[in-house]
């Protein structure tokens, strides 16, 4: 028996439906172009700045204190990429940047003191090339286990090779007290390759620490890229004893290469973890099709330091789980990288930020909607930009039916509460009617249709779902032109 109490379900896997009684389909939604919110301009950024992770801070009041409620916080790495031109400007290392925000729409890099750069430490850095790391990632969060240190409360993993050519690097910790000024920690793991964004968190739902970091395994007779870069995972009670390295289970999905993972809890449903990894895609050999597609010139740049720098392209798909090791991963690309415009189509495109953020919709009088950010203008000759996407709250998956009709049946589980929210969307002819299903009989409700975040189904009995608090049922709903996004007991 399923136990949801009065959690928001969102409809992204099948984990509470019955196949045998539904027909309706998973459909993906994709974010929305909404424009740039900042660009990395400083000398000490680039066209490689990458990684962005970012987060709300409840306690953080901002570097001048001028965010009494809180501030986002943001961590990147600034640099610049060489691509075979001898116009774009030369490499001066990888710094590690940061910039806050109250709302997320508008970000300051503010001068920090912490690292130098030609001289002057009149910058957003907190690390500069100079130091002893080989920084190919810098990743930061914020813990909340309960008894953690204060001078802990901020922790970074980073690849890490202590300075020295040649050497394997490890993924290693960071510990702060601020969230700027970091000390080295222990080496989590050095089984693995780390050049991706390693994500670690404390999952407040399971009451652990989750890990996942980039690897990479060998393929027999694969002849594109003679391996496959993965994910994997760790756990760990305590930060300090950490189960053995283990790949993603995707269920007997296809086995190719993924770059990042940007596994992340939730929105408004913890107990869910949403992945976002970057898939990379490397072609065999030049075609008749890249001399077509924008950047030609640019791509034959870059692979006069390496092939698959003008042969490899990425797009972003999209994965949920319940564990944190087994997901559901959906083929279909979530971020494209969009209409041609000569800085696209690269590898590199369809990086998003670790971090969500909830935003005024474009659509006056609207709810708002949920933000997410990825970089642009990567590997060009000029300066990286990141640009914000918008998408609806809950509005990765949906259940739909067509026109003619679809039905979606839960597998039998309680609830707590007296009302039942649903995140919905119709057109003006469809409309879903929800039946809950019981051994006294079952209770249909009137016809649901219009497109809301929160609307409350409506029962001929206004207290039928009251009653039914706490009693095992099935929810049946019969989609006509319509899109189930989550439902919700309260």
């Amino acid at each position: 028996m399923i136990e949801i109490g009065s959690r928001k379900e969102c409809l992204f896997d099948a984990a509470l439906l019955d196949p045998s009684q539904t027909g309706a389909s998973f459909r993906l939604h994709s974010p929305e172009y909404r424009g740039p919110v900042m660009v990395h301009d400083a000398p000490w950024e680039g066209n490689g700045c990458d990684y962005h992770n970012f987060f709300f801070d409840p306690d953080w009041k901002g570097v001048h204190g001028d965010c009494p409620s809180g501030t986002f916080r943001m961590y990147y790495l600034g640099w610049w990429m060489p691509n075979g031109d001898p116009s774009c400007t030369p490499g001066t290392g990888i710094h590690v940047c940061y910039a806050e925000s109250a709302d997320g729409l508008s970000w300051e890099k503010p001068s920090l003191g912490l690292a130098v750069f030609k001289g002057s430490r009149e910058n957003n850095m907190l690390f500069g090339p100079e130091e002893p790391n080989s920084f190919d990632n810098f990743m930061v969060f914020r813990d909340t286990r309960p008894g953690c240190p204060e001078d802990e409360r901020y922790k970074a993993v980073a690849s890490w090779n202590g300075g020295e050519a040649g050497r394997k690097n490890v993924l290693r910790a960071y510990y702060s007290a601020d969230g700027l000024s970091f000390r080295l920690g222990p080496v989590l793991t050095e089984d693995g390759f780390f050049d991706s964004l390693n994500v670690c968190f404390y999952d407040e739902e399971a009451g652990l620490y989750r890990l996942y970091f980039r690897g990479f395994h060998l393929i027999p007779g694969d002849d594109l890229n003679a391996g496959v870069r993965d994910i994997r995972t760790m756990e760990s009670p305590d930060f300090v004893h950490w189960t053995e390295p283990a790949l993603l289970d995707f269920r007997g999905g296809p086995d190719y290469a993924l770059y990042t993972n940007c596994v992340q809890p939730c929105p408004g449903a913890p107990h869910l973890l949403l992945g976002f990894p970057t898939r990379y895609v490397e072609r065999p050999s030049w075609t008749k099709t890249f001399d077509e597609l924008t950047g030609a010139e640019a791509r034959k740049k870059r692979m006069t330091l390496h092939p698959r720098y003008g042969l490899t392209v990425t797009d972003c798909v999209f994965m949920v789980s319940r564990d944190g090791r087994s997901f559901t991963r959906y083929e279909d690309a979530f971020i494209r990288p969009g209409p041609e415009n000569g800085l696209n189509w690269i590898y590199g495109d369809a990086y998003p930020a670790r971090g969500f953020f909830t935003s005024p919709s474009p659509v006056p009088g609207a709810p708002d909607e949920l933000s997410i950010l990825l970089f642009g203008h990567h590997w060009s000759n000029g300066p990286a930009v990141l640009e914000r996407y918008g998408i609806r709250q809950d509005g990765f998956v949906s259940v739909h039916g067509p026109m003619e009709g679809a039905r979606m049946t839960t597998l039998p589980f309680t609830y707590t509460g007296d009302e039942l929210i649903v995140n919905f969307s119709t057109s003006a002819r469809g409309g879903i009617t929800f039946r809950l299903i019981t051994e006294e009989g079952d209770f249909v409700s009137e016809e649901t249709f219009g497109d809301a975040l929160e609307r409350r189904v409506r029962f001929p009995d206004d207290g039928t779902v009251a009653r039914l608090s706490g009693k095992p049922l099935r929810l049946e709903a019969e989609l006509r032109d319509a899109d189930l996004y989550s439902i919700r007991f309260q």
